[in-house]
């Protein structure tokens, strides 16, 4: 018996808990500026995060899925995209989409049930939030399969979590787009928990990162509270598939804080020890901690920032809960391109124009 074939997964970090650099920082990193950049981002992110939890928590938006803990993988994902990508996410990637250019108030509308969030400021081209799980992997190989058919030299990047690494639309994606070399990035948050399911009981893999290897797709796993780690690789896989190289899994490691969303209650099925172990890897401590000990960052920059995301987010919300409601016509008017004769039917009925 001989071996045919040997794999490795990789590893990578910047960054340890503490904030301190653990291997030589990539380039765009060794500029403060870059960093204190996407630390801006990802705080906005948090303060944001706490206002539509505390909008739905007095019932003036539906049910929210938080991000808290996901910021270093939102800024990563986010800050390595091009404006001509095209972005494929799920309901906990609002801190990508705000730095794509959605508005807050746009996603407070959309998670107010209001479908005017989701024609949003951002790039036309990215998809809206996929609720159902892993369904959009497969629509992302069909966008990067017609850019490819194009030649143009730009990419799609999938956003997805560790539970739906489990699914039969995620492995048939990344068989697809090994096997044409399709210019996509799949980009796992794996946070330890699908819904109330732990990592351990959703797969056998040593990592999820491996599951790419029988597609023939590159692959890596990364720290996902490290936000350096993160835009490093996507910088390379993003590069990888605009060069035509082919497509990459990238695993970012990082752990859902919150509950899987406002209507779940996670006390019920994980401890809170491991909670509390949990928040000391927090990316936003990291990142500040790194920059206050490179004299790039203080105490009055921090409450600079803090106030001005609070003022922003409080003034977004305002404006969301000002914007008059929707008419009836909605769920007519954001169904087709062209709404068929019985539906225009429906419509008059509904507007009381019959």
């Amino acid at each position: 018996m001989s071996v045919v074939a040997r794999f490795e997964i990789r590893y990578s970090q910047f960054l340890d808990p503490q904030g301190h650099a653990v291997a030589p920082l990539p380039g765009f990193a060794r500029d403060a500026g870059n960093l204190v950049g996407l630390y801006r981002w990802m705080v906005l992110m948090r303060a944001y995060d706490a206002k539509a939890i505390a909008l739905q928590r007095t019932g003036q938006i539906g049910t929210f899925a938080s991000l808290l803990g996901h910021e270093a993988f939102n800024a990563g994902v986010g800050s390595a995209m091009m404006k001509d990508d095209v972005f494929l996410m799920t309901y906990r990637e609002n801190g990508v989409q705000l730095m794509r250019g959605v508005t807050l108030k746009e996603l407070f509308l959309y998670w107010g049930g209001d479908e005017r969030g989701s024609d949003s400021a951002g790039p036309r081209g990215d998809f809206p939030i996929c609720i159902t799980i892993a369904d959009h992997a497969t629509h992302a190989v069909g966008a990067a399969y017609a850019m490819k058919h194009r030649r143009e030299r730009r990419a799609a990047v999938c956003a997805l979590g560790d539970g739906a690494t489990s699914k039969g639309d995620f492995y048939e994606a990344i068989n697809a787009a090994g096997a044409w070399k399709l210019p996509v990035v799949f980009a796992v948050s794996n946070n330890q928990w699908a819904i109330s399911v732990p990592r351990a009981k959703q797969s056998a893999a040593q990592t999820l990162a491996q599951k790419a290897i029988a597609a023939g797709i590159e692959c890596l796993q990364v720290d996902g509270n490290d936000v350096i780690a993160v835009r490093q690789a996507m910088d390379e896989a993003l590069g990888r598939a605009r060069s035509g190289v082919g497509p990459t899994l990238i695993e970012a490691l990082t752990y859902r804080l919150s509950d899987h969303t406002t209507a779940d209650d996670a006390t019920r099925y994980r401890s809170p020890d491991e909670l509390a172990e949990a928040w000391k890897l927090d990316p936003i401590v990291r990142l500040r901690a790194y920059l206050t000990a490179a004299g790039a960052w203080d105490k009055a920059r921090e409450d600079t920032l803090l106030k001005e995301c609070n003022e922003r987010v409080q003034a977004a919300a305002q404006a969301y809960l000002d914007t008059p409601p929707p008419t009836p016509a909605q769920m007519f008017d954001h169904l087709y391109a062209q709404l068929p004769a019985a539906l225009q039917k429906q419509r008059a009925a509904a507007l009381g124009e019959e």
